[in-house]
Parts: C-alpha cells; structure tokens; sequence
C-alpha cells in the first residue's frame, strides 16, 4: 500500500517541508513540500536524499546493556533497562543530591520530548542540569536577543529576504548550511539587481561569491566591525534619532564606546581596507530595508553574545527593525533548536521564556507543574556539565540524541569525562555514533520518518510532523522512553507526584500542556493545537487564543518584552580570540560545514553519493603558508594545539587569508582514525550565553614524513553491504598512523581505505585489509610488485568489472579509479591502467559534470536523454532534476537549448 505523509527535514533550522513517499510501511521516496511556507517544494541535497537513509544497518533497534571495559553488548528488554537506568539515578540522587545527575539532549527532537525532559529533570528531580547541544549553536543568539530586545524571539520572517534592499551575512554560509534560505537570497537579487549584499567572514565562502562586498575580517574581529559601523552612521547622519528616543534606552553610552572605532582604527582591527567599512557602512545605512542574517561565526565565539548585540545595534540605531526587508535574523543551527528554547531547554531556562534567575518565573512553574519549588541554581551548561562528569560532581547522565564525543570541544577531555563518569545512558536512533562507545546502557530512540509531534524552525514557524512508518525494533518514541523512566524513578525515590507530573496518554497531551504555560507570554501560543497545524499548516508564533493568524513579523509598534517597553543598547568593547596566535600555534584554524554533510554524520554518513563532492577530510590552506612548510596539496600534515593533534590530508583553498586554515566540522572517529577537528577545538565560553568558541583554534601545522600510502577502493552490490563494510573496516582505522574511511559512488556505492605509515606495511598486514575488503584468494585477481620500491598492488574483477583495488607504497590512480568504478566505466580491455602509476585516466574515460547536486544527475546522463529525445519535462520526471531546491534549472535549460539548435543545424 503506498501513502504520502506530511513530514519536515530533519537538519537544519530552515525547517523545510517534506512528503515522505511510503509503501508497505516502507520509506521509498521524499519530495519537497509545496505548501509548506518554509521552502515551497524546494529541498537541498541532503533533504533530497533523506529515504535513502532508511536503512536499518547501524540503527538501534533493541535496549543494550555495555560492559564498558570490553565494549560487549548484550540485548535485555525495555522493562529490565528502564529498571535499572532508574535504580542507578534513584541510588545516585540519594547518596550526592540530585545535582549529581545530568541530561545532555539535543535540538533534534521534538518540541514535546524536549517539554518532558525539562520537567522530568526541573519539576520531577529538582535538578537544573539539563542542557542541550543547542548550547553549542545557538545560546549566544538568545543571550543576544534578550540583552537588546527582551525575549528570544527571531523578529524576521523568510519573506523579508525577497523585500530587502540590503543583505547583511555576518558569520554564516548559507550557501552552504541553510541552501534553501539561499535559493531565496538568489532570487531577491536576480529580481532586483540593485540588491546589495554584504558578507562578513574570515574565509571567502561560498556565499561571499554571490556579494557585493566581502569583508575578510580577522576571526574574533566582529565587535570591532560592528562598532566601527555604528561610528560611520553616527558620524554621517544615517540613524534614527527619533526612534532611538522611543524605543530604546543605552544609546548614549554606547555612542561613546564607538567614538573610539573611528574607520581607520575599527578597519585595521578587523583587516580589512578602510573604504570597506565606510561602504559597508553607507549601504546599511542609506537602505530603507536592512536585513542582517547571522549564526555560527558570531554565536560559537567567546564573547558570542555581544557579537549578537553588534549587529542587531546597527538596526536599532537605524529604525531598522519591525518592517518588511528589516531586522536581525539569526538562522536557527538545528530543525528544533527553537523548541527548544520555547520549553527551557537550557539549564538556565524555563518554559515559554521564563528565566531561571527570575523568582517570579521559578514559581510560576512550580504553581503550575504542582511542585514544590523549582530549584534556584542553575544547571551546569554542555562544557561545565562534562567537566564535571570528570571531577565526579556529576556522576550519571543521560545523553539523548546528540554525540558529545565529536561535537563538543576539546575531545580529549570530554572522552575523559565520559571514560570517568559512573553511570552514562544514550537515548539513540543508531548504534555506531563516538558515544555509544562510553554507554553503559543503549536505548533505541525513533528516528527520522518514525517521530510525531511538532517543530519550531528559524522564523518561529511551528510545523506538525507525522509518522510515515512503524518505528522499527523495539525503537520508542523519546518522550514516551522519558515518560516510562519518570514514573518508574519517582516510585524508586517515592515522589508520589511522579504519575500525575507524567500522565500523558500521548504527545498531543504534552503539546496541549506546552501550549498552556506560554499562555499571556512573549511565544503565547494558546490559539494553536495538532488539529488546526494539520489544517491549516504550519503556523509562526506568537499565535494567542482568538487569533486568526501568526505574527510574521515582531516589534512593528516599537514595543519590546522588557519592563519599560524599550530595547537596550548594550556596552560592547572588541576582545581578541580566546586562542592567541603565539610562535608555537601561529595558524588560526577555522571550522564549518560542508554542503551535503551534518553534524557527525551518523545519518548522511551513510549516504555514498554525498561524499562525492568532498570524499575525506581536507585542512584548507593559504598557498604561501603552505610554501612556507614545504607542502604540496596532498600532503600529510599534523595539526595540533594544548588540546589535541590531528593527522590529515592538506589541500590549497582558494578564499582564504595567510595564516588562517578551514576544516570542515563533520569528521570524526567514524571517518578517520582521530576526533577530528574538535579534537583541536577551543572550549573557552561566553560569560552570559555559556557558548564554547567552536569556530576558532590556534594551531601549529608540520609536514609529516609518512612516504608509504595504501589506498583500498571496494565496489559494493549494494548501500547495505558497503555500510556493512564500513562498519568493519572501522576496527582498522587505528593501525596507521593516518587513515581515513569513507563512502563514494553513483550508480555503484563505493568503500574507500587512505591510509599512509612511516614504513612499508608489511605483507602480513596487507593480507589482512585484503581480507578485510574482500579482495584476497587468487581468482580474477591482478597482481604487480616491485620489491625495490616497496610497491604491492591487486586489482580483482568478476565478468569483466573491476570490483576492487588495493594499492600500497604508490597510489597515484586512486583518484580517477575512484570515479570509474563508482561509475562502472572502465572497459574489460583498460583494466591493466588499475595498477599503472598514473593519476591520468585512460583518454577514453569521458570527463562528466554533477549539473543537480541535489538528485546527483550529470551532464553525460542529461545529454544521453535529450539525444534520446528527452524534453525539460521529461528530465525533471526521469532524473528529479531540477525538482529539489532548482538552482541547476538554469543550467539544465541550458543543455535542453544547445541540444535543440544542434538538431536544427543538423535539420
């Protein structure tokens, strides 16, 4: 039986509708949504790619007790695991207080397993030590919004970007993290040319080639750029007195802050060139609609909130703020990260925006859960939450979908942490994340196309989702695992409100109790419920009873959620990075996503296709630091501060500035045979927000002597046997002392082995990988060996295809094999160039272009079509070309033109 379920994506905070395509309780297809208000039917590569990470292979599918020391798993049932996680927390809370558990969760569940959580840890242990991976993206733009404006509320909407007349990108890559939002920048310009578009970034990004200006600013610099900005409209007349007097107060302190950033002196700090600013600046200034949108780069940073409040100062000096095209817009991390922070799920929140710190709001919720109190003392934030795992102040926690040990900072650390703590449980939807390996009990959790409640995305829009499929296994849906272990754990430690606190029959009950306890709040969303969001579709807040609509845009009357009504100017000075550049790490190491990868990869990792654009781990750097070093682009170098080292591969790239290097965020233990680059990772942390400055590291970068390389490239039948590989061939990773594991392919999925050592690796080792990888015995093999040289090679091929190469001591074919065997091209007859020393293909391997990212269709293929007499239409039926988020239509448009005059010449 097929059906089509309303869902929503599940990375980032854009918030994209999805129709997931089913049949017989199978996940077969997705599409965009077209009536979802966040990307009208438009998705990105990862979005398009969401059925194909399906697969039950690394899922969690059953409770597992670990024995840590060995690592050895054993399945018990729901009713004995629940037993004993209560008993361990139950038996903790009495001996050391309550204060000696934790809840580490994460932006990716829904907003009612978040609401749970909360209560269970505040209302039901009395404990604030609950935090979330949130802290990790986002807490610096909620300390931002509710230093300035009042409350932690986003005032802009998606429909601003089209109505601006500036575009103001500071700290944050679209182009990259949020391609829908994007797709939008790029229709406001190609609708209105005159459109300017600043970035601010320490790296030319992908975004910065759509600017107008670029500004290369020095990582940390943003207050200094912000200042600077706000003395040239100062200076020049360009803000808005009268609504400076109505509307805010501070302004006159600040003003003589920024008296000190003249332009020549904000510009140097910054390294940028003077007319730069004054441009930037002047463009901001003289636009009746300035839109600012900013995430990672301002928030992950030391002083992360006053970044925030920089920029959103340049908007409330100018009036800029509460109109169409206008305002500060932080774009949201993760697809719940706003939940999130609507229940208090930071351990110094509570529900529907109250403060933690706030007598008042403490009682609140204690009066309205039916609790005694809540406790004063703020929970321990992410970083301090694993500190004190370490110290033994927290002796168990609760880790629910997210993976501390790649993303948090400074790994080592946080391994020792999880190493050291008493008891750890992991609520997970897969089995294989760097985590699992310190849980002493695995839950399954629901996964993608499984989960049902609500979602909040970036323009405070909240969306229903709705389950597609059967949760497989034993998986339960979060809430209801946290609902379970509440009741049985307020029996163990005889809080007989334990059942009343958790009597929900369902998530909408806990939605309905979410919805009450904003109810005369800034986010009051009393007027919304499951049945009108399944009617109606999504709906932004705030949305009270009797409305008949949500808010798209916030503060058009000029009144705040602050006790005289006024937004605040906030006294912000420039500080330097919490890393120093200093002679022994005098390299700073930027960090970022890549276009079609997430966080740590435990669902696109799984995806073959999605590491054909970058298919291993790559530090970027600026060629003259490379020459300083003696590097080459392939080169294997060694990065490493106080904190940790890596191994990794180094590439020249383009956009950045001497002595910054960029590695992107997604590698980790399941990829290479390191943490990654949060091995590296500073975890100093904003005073008010608690945000770590994931985004900078000072680093010292070396040339490795290791002139011995293996690469093993495996063809796989299928995406289950190639995860099935790849969850093998992990046990390898740590035997060299450079390696990487990673998917690849096409129309063939693809296992590719780099590893490189100090000496040869002997023959007893390569026969090992060759069984490892399926390419021993002797049958269709090819052999060559040069014992001078220290050169061992073996290609195997079945019915006249290459299925698997094994190169050690010289790999120069690795990379355009790679590519031929992922596309099943090379002819029985030019298999011998497998094993010849050549990185240049056979001349009769055509070159193709990825021309849709997003359905992985080439040029080749669209060519093959219209030559088969194909029109657009049938392209985008046959390919789903163009079909995603539509960026290639041009190009595809462009193909189906050339083809239909080369067929009239002809005619």
């Amino acid at each position: 039986m097929k059906s089509t379920v309303k869902s929503t994506c599940c990375y980032c905070g854009v918030g994209c509708g999805i129709l997931i395509e089913t049949e017989n309780d199978q996940i077969t297809g997705v599409r965009g949504d077209p009536e979802h208000p966040a990307n009208y039917g438009r998705l990105c590569t990862k979005g398009a790619t969401l059925n194909q990470t399906a697969s039950l292979t690394y899922r969690l599918l059953s409770p597992q007790k670990v024995l840590r020391s060995t690592g050895k798993r054993s399945q018990i049932s729901w009713e004995s695991a629940l037993d004993e996680a209560a008993s361990k927390f139950a038996e903790t809370i009495r001996k050391h207080g309550p204060d000696s558990v934790a809840f580490y969760i994460s932006g990716q569940l829904m907003t009612e397993d978040y609401y749970v959580f909360n209560k269970l840890a505040k209302g039901l242990i009395g404990t604030n030590n609950v935090d979330t991976n949130s802290r990790l993206c986002m807490s610096s733009a909620v300390a931002g919004y509710k230093q300035t404006l009042g409350a932690d509320a986003p005032p802009c909407s998606y429909s601003d970007i089209a109505q601006a007349e500036v575009i103001f990108i500071a700290g944050a890559n679209p182009a990259v993290a949020h391609p829908i939002i994007f797709r939008l920048i790029e229709d406001a310009k190609a609708a209105n040319p005159a459109l300017k578009i600043i970035v601010a970034d320490p790296r030319r990004s992908e975004s910065a080639e759509i600017a107008d200006l670029h500004l290369p600013i020095k990582p940390g610099s943003d207050i200094a750029l912000f200042n600077g900005m706000l003395h040239v409209l100062i200076e020049e007349g360009l803000i808005d007195q009268a609504y400076i007097d109505a509307h805010t107060t501070g302004f006159v302190n600040l003003a003589a802050i920024v008296k000190d950033y003249p332009p020549a002196k904000a510009a140097e700090i910054c390294g940028i060139e003077t007319t730069d600013l004054l441009q930037a600046a002047r463009w901001f200034g003289r636009s009746k609609a300035a839109l600012s949108l900013y995430c990672q780069g301002l928030n992950q940073s030391a002083h992360g909130t006053h970044n925030n409040a920089g920029i959103i100062h340049l908007h409330l000096a100018t009036g800029q703020i509460g109109k169409p095209g206008a305002g500060p817009f932080s774009l949201t991390g993760q697809p719940n990260a706003m939940g999130g922070r609507e229940v208090g799920g930071l351990s110094n929140l509570l529900s529907a925006h109250r403060d933690l710190a706030n007598p008042e709001h403490r009682a609140e919720m204690a009066d309205f859960w039916g609790v005694p109190f809540v406790p004063a003392t703020a929970g321990k934030s992410a970083v301090d939450l694993f500190k004190c795992l370490k110290t033994g102040e927290i002796k168990a926690v609760w880790i629910a979908c997210t993976n501390p040990a790649q993303s948090l900072p400074n790994q080592a650390a946080v391994r020792e942490a999880l190493q050291a703590a008493d008891y750890v449980v992991l609520q997970e939807t897969y089995a294989n994340t760097d985590t699992a390996d310190y849980a002493d009990l695995l839950l399954p959790a629901t996964g993608w196309g499984e989960k049902h409640g609500t979602v909040t995305n970036s323009e405070r829009c909240i969306s229903r989702v709705l389950p597609a499929v059967t949760p497989p296994g034993e998986a339960r849906h979060d809430w209801q695992i946290v609902i379970d272990f509440a009741r049985l754990l307020g029996k163990k430690l005889n809080h007989a409100a334990a059942d009343r606190l958790f009597a929900y029959n369902d998530a909408e009950a806990i939605f309905n109790e979410h919805r009450e306890s904003t109810r005369g709040r800034d986010l009051d969303i009393t007027g919304l419920s499951y049945a009108l969001l399944e009617k109606a579709g999504p709906q932004q807040w705030p949305y009270p009873i009797g409305a008949e609509s949500g808010k798209v845009r916030l503060y058009e009357d000029g009144v705040f959620p602050t006790a005289d009504g006024k937004a605040r100017f906030v006294a912000i000075e420039h500080l330097a990075t919490a890393d120093s550049i200093l002679p022994d790490t005098p390299i700073s190491l930027l960090s970022g996503r890549l276009r079609d990868h997430w966080h740590g990869m435990s669902r696109t990792g799984t995806i073959p296709r999605l590491f054909n654009l970058e298919d291993e781990p790559l530090l970027g750097m600026h060629p003259c630091d490379m020459r300083h070093r003696s590097l080459d682009s392939g080169d294997l170098v060694k990065v490493s501060n106080g904190r940790g080292e890596i191994t990794v591969r180094v590439a020249e790239q383009a956009g950045l500035k001497r002595g910054r290097a960029w590695m992107p965020m997604h590698w980790g233990s399941q990829f290479m045979n390191s943490p990654g680059v949060n091995a590296l990772a500073c975890d100093a942390t904003d005073p008010y927000s608690k945000q770590p400055e994931l985004k900078h590291a000072a680093v010292q970068i070396a040339k490795l002597d290791l002139p011995y390389p293996l690469a093993i490239i495996r063809v796989c039948p299928d995406q289950q046997s190639a995860l099935e590989l790849m969850q093998r061939a992990r046990e390898a990773l740590p035997r060299f002392a450079y390696a990487t594991l990673n998917l690849y392919g096409r129309s063939s999925p693809l296992v590719v082995f780099r590893a490189a050592t100090a000496e040869a690796i002997s023959p007893e080792l390569l026969e090992q990988m060759d069984i490892l990888f399926g390419l021993d015995g002797e049958e269709g093999a090819m052999l060559f060996a040069d014992a001078s040289r220290r050169v061992s090679k073996k290609a195997i091929s079945a019915e006249g295809r290459l299925l698997g190469v094994r190169l050690a001591g010289e790999t120069l074919a690795q990379s355009w094999l790679k590519k031929a065997m992922a596309e099943d091209e090379l002819a029985a007859s030019l298999m011998r160039f497998a094993l010849a020393p050549t990185a240049k293909p056979p001349v009769s391997i055509a070159p193709r272009n990825i021309i849709c990212k997003c359905a992985d269709v080439s040029d080749v293929q669209i060519n093959q079509a219209l030559a088969a007499g194909a029109d657009l239409p049938q392209l985008q039926g046959k390919f789903k070309c163009g079909t995603f988020c539509g960026s290639c239509v041009p190009e595809i448009k462009r193909l189906v033109s050339e083809h239909n005059q080369q067929e009239m010449a002809i005619a």
